[in-house]
């Protein structure tokens, strides 16, 4: 699927934690007790890891019904529900248009996709060379698939994958839990 929006990574900024707090505080104001974590995921989580400049939020929530308990605050801040969103296990949001670059993954508390994208952060978080590895080959399919975000994202996956692996057995090393929510 070829995409009119090219896949531009750059360095890490270190106001992207920044960005993601103030963008957490609505949040947290408009869903109250709704979003039981709201968390900063993705690359632009991780620090001095090169990423594509896109904020991913995962929202924590109690159950997917009712939708218009997350969905009416986060359209109020001005975010657009993709109910196109193929994956079963979260609800997808994404910035109004013109907006900077927002993923909002709503999911379920507790689930293997929610603890999933807290492991992979908290461990690229703590291991710096795999998140060197990571950023290396994010900038080469970055040029190599500039115009073609699916073929960008398959690319990444066996990487990802093994990654998830080492983080597996990390976690039962040290007995990984999340920490609190981050906002």
């Amino acid at each position: 699927m070829k995409s009119n929006d090219p896949i531009v990574v750059v360095p890490y900024d270190p106001t992207w934690p920044d960005l993601f707090a103030r963008l957490a505080k609505d949040m947290r104001a408009a869903l109250g007790d709704v979003a039981l974590r709201i968390d900063h995921i993705g690359s632009t989580s991780i620090p001095q890891l090169a990423a594509k400049p896109v904020i991913d939020i995962q929202i924590s929530v109690a159950a997917f019904a009712p939708l218009e308990a997350f969905c009416v605050p986060l359209e109020s801040l001005g975010y657009v529900f993709r109910s196109e969103n193929t994956e079963l296990t979260k609800r997808y949001f994404r910035e109004s248009p013109g907006q900077r670059r927002t993923h909002i993954h709503v999911r379920r508390a507790g689930s293997f996709s929610e603890q999933l994208a807290l492991l992979f952060r908290d461990f690229m978080c703590t291991h710096p060379q795999a998140a060197e590895q990571y950023a290396q080959l994010k900038y080469k399919l970055a040029q190599r698939y500039r115009d073609n975000r699916e073929a960008y994202v398959e690319a990444k996956q066996l990487f990802i994958w093994n990654v998830i692996a080492q983080a597996s057995d990390w976690s039962q090393d040290i007995g990984w839990k999340p920490g609190p929510s981050d906002a």
